[in-house]
């Protein structure tokens, strides 16, 4: 405190900062990197535990050995599911009665902003069944959840097999604590989440759907299960929700100690885990792992039904079967039983899970980052923007020499006019505000008009938009104030980092990894960018580095990573689904990243871009 509060020490210490104000931001911003990428290296992460003492034993005898059975299930479930051209709801409820559930259904209808050409569909109507097993011996205030979502052709019978199979042998089990809902969602997320706001009376995306005739107690955990194959060499741990949302780590925990125990293959992000972390291939393992992870958290979008429980509160994760023609197999009877001893541990729970992490990233399933290992890479990435603030800060109020008479003396600088600053400010946002309603609302004109499809003159709208928007803020500062001044753009660029500063850090507190994404791709232009470069070369960078390039860099990056690489044109298609996806999620289940980017990461992006064409 003496340091900062002696005048000739502040002033000693705020001049070292200037003087080596880039080469400090720019080893700040090397060392992020260096310390992100260190992460996946095993020595630096810390081994899983099950913090939760009533899960912290895998001490129960599983009993299920009804597998053959839940694959005859599943093959008749498909036959009439084939029959009925979509959910065999009359089916369902009598299979689900035959087991001694308490059986309902709910019907739901939702009509999308724009046709959904991924999954061709639009006008969406649909019934979901779930069997309610009421807990025999328990007040039946708490609940678990297992679903399986009913998806077009052949794909997940196996799950709702096992799910009836499951339901059939609890219903002869007298141990339990809690109700077990089964439910059988159609139409994947839009069927999960009419149910999930018809059980807790929410209407949050205008969805319409009948209300639900059976309830059960407070639902505590969910299990989705995702089956499509009668022959699964291992099972993948399926993590992230609804805006970077993750469960317990607890719940994953308990899956990993449930798996080892009965020598089940397991998975996360689809890889295997390896133990030569001391080498070279190990280690890289493990960073794709982590930043597989990082690229589907920072999407925003729900990667299973159970992304959509978490909003409420209730741990969730989704359980997918992987067949991958490996020499090893594992039968039905052993899923049920891992399934069975998991929902045995959480009937357990006297509380909700909440000892351990929620704030995590997993280079592997029996190591993890928590979030004082990776924030300061953030946060070394936040300080550059507040060096350069400081730095600005400090300039600003230096005095300016002038000669009068052959004598220099010092004068105060000029303010710059408050219009100047204001009106980029305001028709930057302006732009964003434009790029999050248009697209949607013009579709019908652009479909008029052009020979587009409504998707494409939605995705092309938005693009429009966005490059209209490089056009159009670069001369602002002059519309209402005449020429800008020296003054003018550095207190512009000072209010823009700062403000950027803000938008990263509550970003990063929320989904880290898209934080983390924006930071890496704009702190280094937005820092170095002034009017006084080099136009054509900076203008290029700035637009190589911006929001929409960064998304597409991600693409490619995911791809690589899935060792599914495609190419340029290939990318650009999956690019453009990317956009009408994250504006359909939007819309439907609440998504916030489209709205993010569009009303606060690309106005602030036109800012500095408004900086480098001041005059």
């Amino acid at each position: 405190m003496g340091l900062l509060s002696d005048p000739n020490r502040r002033k000693a210490l705020t001049n070292l900062l200037t003087r080596l104000n880039t080469p400090i931001c720019v080893v700040c911003y090397l060392a992020a990197i260096v310390w992100f990428m260190g992460l996946a290296f095993e020595p630096f992460t810390l081994r899983t535990y099950m913090s939760e003492n009533a899960m912290g034993s895998t001490m129960v005898e599983e009993r299920f050995s009804a597998g053959e059975r839940a694959l005859a299930a599943a093959k008749e479930f498909n036959a009439h599911k084939r029959k009925a051209d979509g959910m065999p709801v009359e089916w369902l409820v009598k299979a689900m009665q035959a087991r001694g559930l308490e059986v309902f259904t709910q019907s739901f209808f939702q009509k999308l902003p724009f046709p959904d050409e991924n999954k061709e569909r639009y006008m969406v109507r649909g019934t979901n069944v779930y069997g309610i097993l009421r807990a025999p011996r328990a007040p039946r205030t708490e609940a678990l959840v297992i679903s399986a979502p009913c998806t077009p052709g052949g794909t997940n019978n196996q799950a709702v097999g096992i799910l009836l199979g499951l339901a059939q042998y609890f219903r002869n089990q007298v141990y339990w604590a809690k109700d077990i809902i089964f439910l059988v969602n159609e139409h994947d997320l839009i069927g999960m989440q009419a149910w999930l706001e018809g059980y807790h009376h929410t209407n949050i995306t205008g969805m319409e759907y009948s209300p639900l005739q059976g309830r059960a107690g407070s639902i505590q955990a969910a299990l989705s299960l995702e089956l499509s194959s009668d022959v699964i060499t291992s099972l993948d741990l399926v993590l992230e929700g609804l805006n970077g949302q993750l469960p317990n780590l607890d719940l994953a925990n308990l899956f990993y100690a449930f798996c080892q125990k009965l020598n089940v293959l397991c998975t996360i992000q689809g890889k295997l885990q390896r133990n030569d972390w001391d080498s070279a291939e190990g280690y890289t393992h493990a960073a794709q792992t982590m930043m597989l992870m990082v690229l589907k958290q920072a999407s925003g979008r729900s990667w299973g039904d159970h992304g959509l429980f978490l909003r409420y509160h209730i741990e969730a994760a989704s359980i997918r079967g992987i067949n991958s023609f490996r020499h090893y197999k594992m039968d039905a009877t052993t899923i049920g039983r891992l399934l069975e001893g998991m929902v045995r541990k959480l009937n357990n729970l006297l509380e909700r899970l909440h000892q351990s992490y929620f704030f995590y990233l997993l280079p592997s399933l029996s190591r993890f980052v928590s979030i004082g290992y990776y924030m300061p890479a953030f946060g070394l990435l936040a300080v550059i923007l507040l060096l350069r603030a400081l730095d600005l800060w400090v300039h600003l109020g230096a005095p300016v020499l002038s000669e009068v008479d052959g004598v220099s003396e010092a004068e105060q600088p000029s303010s710059p006019g408050v219009l100047s600053v204001l009106t980029p400010v305001v028709i930057s946002h302006l732009t964003g505000v434009a790029l999050y309603i248009l697209p949607v609302y013009l579709q019908d004109m652009a479909v008029e008009h052009f020979p587009v499809s409504e998707t494409e003159a939605v995705v092309l709208t938005a693009l429009a938009i966005y490059t209209a928007g490089l056009a159009l803020p670069h001369n602002t500062q002059r519309l209402l104030s005449g020429e800008g001044t020296e003054q003018g753009w550095k207190v512009l660029k000072l209010t823009s980092l700062l403000y950027l500063a803000v938008l990263l850090g509550c970003t990063a507190l929320i989904n880290f990894s898209l934080g983390f994404i924006l930071a890496v791709t704009l702190v280094p232009v937005t820092a170095s960018i002034t009017p006084h470069m080099l136009k054509s070369v900076s203008a290029l960078a700035m637009v190589l580095l911006s929001p929409a390039f960064t998304i597409f860099y991600c693409v490619l990056i995911y791809q690589e990573l899935m060792e599914a690489p495609v190419s340029l044109p290939e990318g650009l298609t999956i690019f453009l689904s990317v956009i009408s996806q994250g504006i359909l999620d939007h819309a439907l289940y609440g998504s916030l990243v489209y709205p993010l980017l569009a009303l606060f990461v690309y106005p602030c992006w036109l800012m500095f871009w408004n900086i480098l064409f001041w005059k």
